[in-house]
């Protein structure tokens, strides 16, 4: 399936299952999927299939930031309409025109089409349905995003499918005169963390092309590859003549271009033998093998490919559980702790199909899946207990804009280098990496009491390692985890030094020396 197909709204019946009333809603962490999008590369022109696709409205209201004087003391939009140009018979530049003979709203490769905006609006909308609406978590009208974190990838459809969430979730009849413009974070390509981030991690580049040839030693010859080769053959290149995991377009650039036609108009597909249920089903299988086994099998393959970013979500989970909130300067309006006040509550992170997958693998929630669709989303929620709430355990602080932080006693920022309590707000790292050892007796037991459910496209998942145990989940329903025992698991495959690491055991092989823990993941 290349296009989410969205389900209902919950039931107030399924909401009071879903939402118990002896917890409360405390953090959200959404993860989406960009929408809809061109294929990354042109393919399978030899089909009659255009490389060029006429489904970018946003091509004709181009705006970039430009200063309109000299010494650059002020700037405003400037507005420009984009058109293409490529290579005529003879090398001359030419007009790129579309499959119709259109000459406007043309796509780049691997660009959001106005299907994949509409899309992820919509879920923004549905989001403001569910945590406004529903639950009365997030409030109806803003006047800030003080309260959110809104961070993207590097990649333009990732962060134009987080601007269309974000207007859907609150549009501009939900946001007060005077809002000022949000802030989303972003990373240098070779930090980030918000994908399996292959061209800045040598070792998980290693990790990822072993396990890539072991899927085409695995499928190469199969019965199954012979049904696609009967099926899609007669359309490969010359060069390379057979439908193969490693081939020229490879097995998983074929599904690329395959999701990338379904999920558009008429004039943009490929013949109908692409199509086939039975032969989508199989390349479906093999690409999911090949690019997300190893999270399952490998420790080493966890910790460099999405270690990183699941200590950060666990990281704010424990900050608003056990410090009294997650605090994110680099999200805030203003500048230096003046602008870092207000406890996070809802964040909403543009990415793509490799996180989500990625995420829910390593937490051994992956089980039998499909390749995750377009505007797919993974929202991780941490509840709290309300008899932790009397005594202040895990109380989110008020919304002021220079709130004192107190730490309760036995909090971690007791063991850490003699740090002391006091009115500057807590460093993002005072609990950050830290082993869920290293908590006291105290701080585990709020955790305990804490809980942790991950939706996957608005069901919950169901987490072995926290299922396994009674004592680590909510009584009566094992979707919920412990933050304690979500923590324990995470803590497994988290990096001390990713940049460190990704240098580490180099041609190593498949399971490097360090990959100790070849068991399921999830546990």
């Amino acid at each position: 399936m290349a296009t989410l197909v969205p389900r209902e709204a919950y039931t107030p019946e399924e909401l009071q299952q879903l939402y118990p009333k002896n917890l409360k809603l405390q953090l959200v962490q959404v993860f989406l999927r960009h929408g809809e999008r061109t294929p990354v590369s042109a393919r399978f022109q030899n089909t009659g299939l255009s490389p060029y696709w006429p489904y970018c409205g946003a091509a004709r209201r181009m705006v970039q930031i430009a200063s309109s004087k000299e010494d650059l003391s002020s700037w405003s939009g400037f507005q420009w309409r984009r058109k293409m140009e490529g290579f005529g018979s003879s090398d001359e530049a030419v007009v790129v025109t579309g499959p119709g003979g259109e000459v406007e709203s043309m796509c780049t490769n691997g660009e959001l089409t106005d299907k994949g905006r509409e899309t992820t609006y919509a879920l923004g909308r549905r989001l403001r349905h569910l945590y406004v609406d529903q639950l009365g978590f997030m409030p109806k009208v803003k006047s800030d995003t003080e309260d959110m974190y809104l961070r993207a990838t590097p990649i333009p459809r990732a962060l134009e499918s987080l601007q269309q969430a974000f207007w859907g979730m609150y549009p501009p009849s939900a946001r007060t005169q005077n809002f000022p413009p949000p802030v989303v974070v972003a990373r240098p390509v070779a930090e980030e963390t918000l994908f399996p981030n292959e061209g800045s991690c040598r070792r998980f580049r290693q990790l990822a092309r072993f396990f890539a040839d072991r899927a085409a030693s695995r499928w190469n010859d199969s019965e199954q590859m012979a049904y696609l080769n009967k099926l899609w053959s007669q359309y490969m290149p010359e060069s390379s003549p057979e439908v193969a995991v490693d081939a020229h377009p490879r097995l998983s650039g074929i599904m690329d271009t395959i999701n990338a036609t379904d999920a558009h108009g008429p004039l943009t597909k490929l013949p109908s033998e692409f199509y086939d249920k039975k032969g989508r089903a199989i390349l479906d299988r093999i690409a999911v093998e090949e690019w997300f086994a190893g999270y399952n099998e490998s420790s080493e393959y966890r910790k460099l490919g999405i270690g990183a970013l699941m200590g950060d979500v666990v990281d704010r989970m424990v900050s608003t559980a056990v410090d009294g909130g997650w605090r994110s300067e680099t999200s805030a309006s203003g500048s230096g702790v003046e602008g870092a006040g207000k406890s996070i509550k809802f964040a909403m992170s543009g990415c793509h199909d490799t996180t989500l997958a990625a995420i829910l693998s390593s937490v051994g929630g992956f089980k039998d899946e499909s390749w995750p669709p377009f505007t797919s989303s993974v929202a991780i929620e941490l509840f709290s207990q309300p008899a932790e709430r009397e005594d202040g355990a895990g109380k989110i602080l008020e919304e002021v804009s220079h709130p004192s932080v107190t730490h309760k006693s036995g909090t971690l920022s007791s063991l850490l280098s003699g740090h002391k309590p006091t009115s500057v707000l807590p460093s993002p790292s005072e609990t950050a990496r830290t082993p869920i050892t290293s908590f006291s007796d105290a701080d585990r037991e709020t955790m305990r009491n804490h809980f942790v459910r991950i939706r996957y496209n608005d069901r919950p998942v169901r987490l072995p390692g926290c299922a396994a145990k009674p004592e680590n989940h909510l009584a009566g329903d094992d979707t919920f985890c412990t933050l304690d025992a979500f923590k324990e698991i995470v803590d497994k495959f988290t990096p001390q030094n990713w940049q460190s690491e990704c240098a580490s055991n180099l041609g190593a092989g498949l399971h490097g020396p360090n990959d100790e823990s070849r068991a399921p993941a999830g546990f």
